[in-house]
């Protein structure tokens, strides 16, 4: 057993997909009722009460998670074992609370007040569904004008098209916005300024909801106003609920590392450098690894062709030191911006669909997501 934020823990529930519904608060202790009713409404959850176990079948059994006052373990010491019980108490010095806990199987004990963003935050995991975190993958250039914006959207709308639930995120203010080089900038919902003030959990789903569907993904971009930054609490909490919904986050970073792409950096499970194959954007390249790497430990290299003379794919990433993704292949419509407004990626059978293709199927494997 260890303590965290309050609480004695054994290993969490597993978690399922889906929203389900709110937790059942077993008390007759009305102190501690007023206080579990506000935490699960911070927590976006209605929770179903009771006095004792409840007497329809399957209540008791059936509750994503179940709150049992300290007040009450004797009366629900008979109920069947189960996963998911938290007893909650609020005298720290009460010894008795443990042999308590034992008897009615509970798996944590939390004390109130300590206890309470522990107990939000786990109220809206039950409420939300949550499961298997997204895996994130960012995408960075190693010097401007490499292609990295390109490879994150044709990424994400490849991911998409293959029945994934997938979130583009613009994590660079300077970059134009993706929304406009997925042709959605008019496109209904919310944009990074309006996650400024954003602080603790927010939530997943509402999340998704606010944001533009385009090409059947959501995407969170800049606008057209003159913020450039959001605190990295909030850059924090917005990606933290994204990865929550599971499928796949792809995020498009800068080349330059402040406190808000560190955020990032910490909740990326893979890193691709997008190289051009020349000796200078391999320099550059350089240092944006140096500089990432302090955060990221998983980067690895996509290289861009054309290639000259003694440089390909392996030559780049042997200097570099990392890992190869692969050679970018050049999509031709990108080329010939008269041809129409089709997003990086979205011709199925074209060869930068085929490479992100091959990407995903490796990294949900590694992840064990496949």
């Amino acid at each position: 057993m260890e303590t965290v934020a309050g609480a004695v823990t054994h290993d969490p529930p597993p978690a399922a997909g889906g929203r389900q519904g709110g937790p059942l608060i077993v008390t007759e202790d009305t102190e501690l009722l007023d206080d579990l009713l506000r935490l699960c409404a911070a927590a976006g959850a209605t929770p179903e009460v009771h006095h004792g176990v409840p007497d329809r079948r399957g209540g008791w059994e059936t509750a994503p998670l179940v709150l049992v006052g300290d007040d009450a373990a004797r009366r629900v010491r008979g109920a069947a074992r189960r996963r998911g019980v938290v007893l909650v108490g609020r005298d720290q010095d009460d010894s008795g609370v443990w042999r308590r806990a034992v008897e009615i199987g509970a798996e944590h004990v939390l004390m109130l007040p300590d206890g309470e963003q522990w107990l939000v935050d786990r109220i809206a995991d039950v409420a939300e569904g949550v499961g298997r975190p997204a895996l994130t993958v960012g995408v960075i250039g190693g010097r401007g004008g490499a292609g990295a914006s390109t490879l994150a959207c044709a990424l994400a709308v490849t991911s998409a098209r293959e029945g994934l639930r997938t979130l583009l995120v613009d994590a660079d203010p300077l970059g134009g916005g993706l929304d406009v080089l997925l042709g959605g900038e008019t496109a209904d919902g919310l944009r990074w300024p309006a996650f400024a003030s954003s602080r603790g959990r927010v939530g997943g789903g509402a999340l998704e909801e606010s944001l533009p569907e385009l090409h059947s993904l959501r995407v969170l971009s800049w606008d057209r106003g003159d913020r450039i930054a959001v605190p990295p609490q909030a850059v924090r909490a917005v990606l933290a609920a994204a990865r929550r919904r599971g499928g796949t986050v792809v995020v498009d970073l800068p080349r330059r590392i402040d406190d808000g792409v560190a955020e990032v950096l910490t909740q990326l499970d893979v890193g691709v450098l997008v190289v051009p194959a020349e000796l200078r954007a391999v320099a550059a390249a350089g240092r944006v690894a140096s500089a990432v790497g302090m955060v990221l430990r998983d980067l690895r290299v996509a290289v861009r062709g054309p290639y000259p003379p003694g440089l390909d794919d392996r030559e780049v990433a042997r200097l570099l030191g990392l890992p190869l993704v692969g050679a970018v292949p050049v999509e031709p419509h990108l080329l010939r911006p008269d041809e129409g407004t089709a997003p990086p990626g979205a011709a199925p059978r074209g060869p930068l669909a085929r490479f992100c293709s091959e990407f995903w199927e490796r990294a949900l494997v590694e992840a064990g997501a496949a």
